[in-house]
C-alpha cells in the first residue's frame, strides 16, 4: 500500500472517535399454525370495556394500541409491516429498567456495545441507533449523556431505518420516547389530579428521588391538562473515581382551543454530571480469562513539574507523539504482524518496574478529575386542526440542544455546543368505503442544525496509566479543553434540510394493506475550521471553509395481508437517506467539499405477525437484509457503513390478569462495508495483536497504531455484536398486592475488536424483582445480575476493541418506596 493510500485510509477512519433463518422462521410459524385454530376467537365488541388483562396482567405490554411512531399512521404494531416493539411505563417500573442496557431483555434486535460506559443510544441491528422524542429526531447521542428512561411513558423501538415521513435516519433503527402525557388513554383531558413520589436506594450509594403529578387546570374559562415530572439523582459507582449527579425536569400541557383546534406543548431539561468509563487497559486474553494484568510505570515526560504531560512535552521525547504508526522505523510495515521487539527497544514507550498483578473490576481508566457534563433541552409545540370531515392539519415545532464537556485523563477531550430546530406540517385525510380505508399524508418540513464542536484525540494513550496505581504525573495528560489550545478538530457551522414527504396507506376490505411513501430532502451545509484553536490545521485555506448543497430521495413500499387464524404476513422494501454527522452533530469542511455528508441505506424485510386469544397472545418473526449504499462514506464513531442480515422473533403472552410472559430471539451478522472494500481498517493495536513482540512492556508507555487486514467478509464482521441472543421475561401479580418478576438474557461470545485477537466469553444475566402494593404505597426490590455473572462489554470495536474492554458490574440491589395519590 502506498503512503497516500495509507493517509487516505487513516483520514477516513480516524476522523472521530445460530440456526439458518428459514428453519427458525418455519419452526416458529409451524407452532403458531398448529395452535391458531384453538386460539382464534371473535374480537370483543367495540362497546365492551377492555379486560383487566391488558392493564394489569399485561402491564400494557401487548401491541394493541395505535403506534404512530413507525409509519405515521395510527396503526397497531400487529398491523404495521415492520419489526418493532413497545415497552410501556408499567414494564419499565415492574422490571426495574433504569438504562438502555436493560431494554435488551424486552425487545429483539437490540444489543449495545459500551460507548465508554454511557448509555446514550441503543445499537439496533448491530449499528448505533437514534433517539426520537414524540416522533421528532433528537441530536445524536452515542455517549454524550445517558438517555433518561424513567421520564418516559412509553418507548417504541423500531428496527431498520425510519419511515420517509420522519426524515433522514440511520440504517439500524431508533428509539422513540413518548413523554408523560397530560391526557388519559382515550385522548380526553384528565378530570382529577393524580401522581406519585418515590425514593430509590441502591448499591454503591445510589439515591434517586422522583415525583410526578398530572391533572386538570383551568385559567378563566380555558381548561388545560398538565403533566409534570422531576427526578434528582446522586449516585456513587461500583467503579472507582466515578459518580453521577443529575436532575431531569419534564412538563407537558394540552388544551382544546375550540371544537376543531387543540394545542400540545412542553419540554424536558436534563442536567447530567458524570464520567465516561474506558474500562480496562492493557487488554489481553489472559486478563479477560484470569484477571492477570501487566503492571509497570511509564517514563517521566512532565519536565515543567505541573503534574500533567502536555503535547509539547511529548513531542520533545518523541516527535509526532507516542502513537507510532506501523513498524517502518525498524523495517516493518503497516500491519501488526510486521512489528518486532526491535521497533521499541530502548525507546520512550518502554515501561519500568514491570510485573503482573490481579486486577479488580473496579479499577478502570476513569481518573479523579475526569468529567462528562451535559445540559440538554428539548421543547415542542404542536397545533392540531381537525375538521368535521376528518381532515387534519398538524404543525409540529421541535427544538433540541446540548452543551457537552468530556474530559479523560488518558488523553481524550471534546466539547459540543449544538442545537436543532424543526418545523413540520402534516396534512392528513382518511377516506372510508365498502372497498376499504385509505389514509393519506403530505408533509413539508424544514430542519436547521447549528453546531460547534472540538475534540482532542491525537495524543490518546490508554496504556500509560498502571491501573493498580492510578493516574499521576507520568500518565495524566493536559487536555485541549483544559488549556483551550491544540485541538485536533475545532469546527463550527450549520446545515438546513428543506423536505417534502408523502405517505399513503391503502387498507382494502379483503385483507390487503399497502403502505407507500416518498420523500425528497435538500440540504445546504456550511462548515468552518477555527484554525487558531487547532494544533495542526490544514495549510490549504480551501479545506478549512466550505459550503455546499445536495439532495436525496427516500422511499418505502410495504404490504401485509390478513390471513385466516390471525396470521399477517408482511414485506417491506425501502431506501432511506442518512446525514453523516459526528458525535456533536458536526460536519467537517472536507466532507462538505467531497459531498460525503449524506448517504442512504436500503432495507429488505419480510415477516409474519399474529395476535390471538382476544389480543392477549402476540408473536412475530422477521428476516431482513439492510445495507448502506455508499461504502466510501461513514462516521466510524456513530454512523458506520455496514451491511446487516438477521432474524428477529418475539412472543408476548398475557396468560391471565396475573401472569405475563415474553420471549425474544435475535440472530445478527454485521459487516463493515468500508473496511471490506478498502481491504484494511485503521486501528489501535492491542497486546495480542503484536504477536511478534515478545515483551509488551516495550511499548505500553505509548500506543502502536496501524492497519488491520480485512481480506474476507468474516474479517469485516463488526466485533462486539453477538450473532445469537436469547431473552425472556415473566411477571406474576398476586391479588393481595405482591408481584414477582424476572428476566434472563443469554449472549454469545464475541470478539472485542476488529482484529479478532481477544474473545469475550458468552454470558447469561438474570435480573429479579419483587414488589408489594398496599393502599397508596408500593415497595419494590430489584436485584440486577442476580447470579453475579462475570462478563464484559466490547468498547468502540473498530478503533479500540483490542486495547480496552469494559468489565461489567457484579450483583447489585435497588430498593424503592413509592407513594401514589
Amino acid at each position: 500500500m502506498n503512503s497516500s493510500a495509507v493517509e487516505q485510509n487513516i483520514a477516513s477512519q480516524k476522523s472521530a472517535r445460530g440456526a439458518p433463518y428459514h428453519l427458525i422462521a418455519a419452526g416458529l410459524l409451524a407452532c403458531t399454525a398448529l395452535t391458531a385454530p384453538a386460539l382464534a376467537q371473535s374480537p370483543a365488541p367495540a362497546e365492551e370495556p377492555t379486560d383487566d388483562i391488558v392493564v394489569t396482567g399485561a402491564l400494557d405490554a401487548l401491541p394493541v394500541k395505535n403506534v404512530g411512531s413507525i409509519f405515521g399512521f395510527d396503526k397497531t404494531i400487529v398491523e404495521t409491516p415492520r419489526s418493532a416493539s413497545t415497552i410501556s411505563k408499567e414494564q419499565i417500573e415492574r422490571f426495574g429498567i433504569t438504562d438502555i442496557y436493560d431494554l435488551v431483555a424486552q425487545a429483539p434486535g437490540t444489543f449495545t456495545n459500551s460507548f465508554f460506559g454511557v448509555g446514550g443510544a441503543l445499537d439496533i441491528r448491530g449499528t448505533p441507533g437514534e433517539v426520537y422524542f414524540r416522533g421528532m429526531r433528537r441530536l445524536d447521542n452515542p455517549g454524550n449523556y445517558p438517555t433518561p428512561i424513567a421520564a418516559s411513558d412509553r418507548i417504541d423501538i423500531v428496527r431498520g431505518p425510519a419511515s420517509p415521513i420522519y426524515g433522514p435516519s440511520k440504517t439500524g433503527g431508533y428509539m422513540n420516547f413518548v413523554p408523560k402525557s397530560a391526557r388519559v388513554a382515550d385522548g380526553k383531558l384528565r378530570d382529577k389530579a393524580s401522581g406519585e413520589l418515590s425514593y430509590t436506594r441502591g448499591s454503591w450509594d445510589m439515591n434517586i428521588f422522583k415525583g410526578e403529578v398530572s391533572g386538570p387546570l383551568k385559567i378563566g374559562e380555558q381548561e388545560f391538562g398538565y403533566s409534570l415530572f422531576g427526578q434528582y439523582e446522586d449516585d456513587g459507582s461500583y467503579y472507582r473515581n466515578m459518580d453521577t449527579k443529575q436532575y431531569i425536569l419534564q412538563g407537558s400541557f394540552d388544551t382544546d382551543l375550540s371544537d376543531h383546534v387543540r394545542i400540545e406543548w412542553g419540554g424536558q431539561y436534563q442536567n447530567y454530571k458524570g464520567q465516561q468509563n474506558g474500562g480496562w487497559n492493557r487488554l489481553t486474553q489472559e486478563l479477560v480469562d484470569n484477571g492477570t494484568y501487566i503492571t509497570g510505570q511509564a517514563q517521566p515526560i512532565d519536565t515543567d513539574g505541573d503534574g500533567q504531560i502536555s503535547q509539547q512535552e511529548i513531542n520533545v521525547v518523541s516527535p509526532g507523539g507516542l502513537s507510532i504508526f506501523g513498524g517502518f522505523a525498524c523495517g516493518g510495515g503497516v500491519f501488526a504482524s510486521s512489528i518486532t521487539d526491535a521497533c521499541y527497544a530502548g525507546g520512550p514507550l518502554n515501561l519500568v518496574n514491570t510485573g503482573t498483578a490481579k486486577l479488580s473490576r473496579r479499577d478502570t481508566l476513569t481518573g479523579k478529575d475526569d468529567k462528562l457534563n451535559n445540559k440538554g433541552t428539548t421543547l415542542y409545540f404542536d397545533t392540531i386542526y381537525t375538521a368535521d370531515s376528518g381532515f387534519e392539519l398538524k404543525n409540529q415545532w421541535f427544538y433540541d440542544s446540548y452543551k457537552n464537556l468530556n474530559e479523560n485523563a488518558y488523553g481524550f477531550s471534546q466539547f459540543h455546543d449544538s442545537w436543532v430546530v424543526e418545523d413540520k406540517i402534516v396534512a392528513s385525510k382518511t377516506f372510508e368505503s365498502d372497498i376499504g380505508k385509505f389514509a393519506f399524508q403530505l408533509s413539508p418540513s424544514i430542519r436547521y442544525t447549528s453546531f460547534k464542536h472540538g475534540d482532542d484525540f491525537n495524543y490518546e494513550y490508554f496504556h500509560r496509566v498502571d491501573l493498580t496505581v492510578g493516574y499521576d504525573a507520568l500518565s495524566d495528560r493536559l487536555l485541549s479543553t483544559e488549556c483551550d489550545c491544540d485541538f485536533t478538530n475545532y469546527v463550527v457551522g450549520h446545515y438546513s434540510d428543506l423536505a417534502f414527504a408523502g405517505l399513503a396507506d391503502l387498507d382494502f376490505a379483503f385483507g390487503l394493506d399497502v403502505t407507500l411513501g416518498a420523500r425528497y430532502d435538500h440540504l445546504d451545509v456550511k462548515a468552518t475550521n477555527i484554525t487558531s484553536k487547532m494544533e495542526a490545521p490544514d495549510p490549504d485555506p480551501v479545506n478549512n471553509n466550505a459550503s455546499g448543497s445536495k439532495g436525496a430521495w427516500s422511499w418505502s413500499a410495504s404490504a401485509n395481508y390478513k390471513l385466516p387464524f390471525g396470521l399477517i404476513p408482511y414485506g417491506t422494501v425501502a431506501r432511506q437517506s442518512t446525514v453523516i454527522a459526528g458525535q456533536g452533530a458536526e460536519i467537517y469542511p472536507t466532507d462538505v467539499l467531497a459531498g460525503t455528508y449524506i448517504s442512504a441505506s436500503k432495507l429488505y424485510e419480510a415477516g409474519m405477525k399474529g395476535s390471538w386469544l382476544d389480543n392477549t397472545l402476540y408473536a412475530a418473526v422477521s428476516v431482513y437484509k439492510q445495507k448502506r449504499t455508499d461504502y466510501n462514506v461513514q462516521s466510524i464513531t456513530v454512523n458506520q457503513s455496514v451491511e446487516t442480515k438477521g432474524l428477529e422473533a418475539e412472543l408476548r403472552w398475557s396468560v391471565d390478569k396475573h401472569l405475563l410472559i415474553t420471549g425474544a430471539y435475535t440472530h445478527t451478522n454485521v459487516y463493515n462495508l468500508t473496511a471490506l472494500h478498502d481491504g484494511t481498517l485503521f486501528s489501535f493495536f492491542g497486546i495480542d495483536d503484536l504477536v511478534n513482540v515478545t515483551d509488551p512492556t516495550l511499548y505500553l508507555g505509548g500506543q502502536p497504531i496501524g492497519l488491520v487486514p480485512i481480506t474476507s467478509r468474516s474479517d469485516s464482521k463488526r466485533a462486539g455484536i453477538p450473532e445469537n441472543m436469547f431473552s425472556a421475561t415473566a411477571t406474576y401479580a398476586f391479588d393481595f398486592g405482591l408481584a414477582l418478576s424476572g428476566s434472563v438474557v443469554h449472549v454469545d461470545s464475541v470478539y472485542s475488536g476488529q482484529s479478532q485477537a481477544v474473545k469475550l466469553p458468552a454470558y447469561t444475566t438474570v435480573d429479579l424483582s419483587a414488589s408489594y402494593e398496599t393502599g397508596p404505597f408500593l415497595f419494590r426490590l430489584v436485584v440486577k445480575n442476580a447470579t453475579n455473572e462475570k462478563y464484559f462489554r466490547a468498547n468502540f470495536t473498530e478503533l479500540f476493541g483490542s486495547t480496552i474492554v469494559l468489565p461489567e458490574r457484579p450483583r447489585s440491589f435497588q430498593a424503592s418506596a413509592v407513594y401514589k395519590f
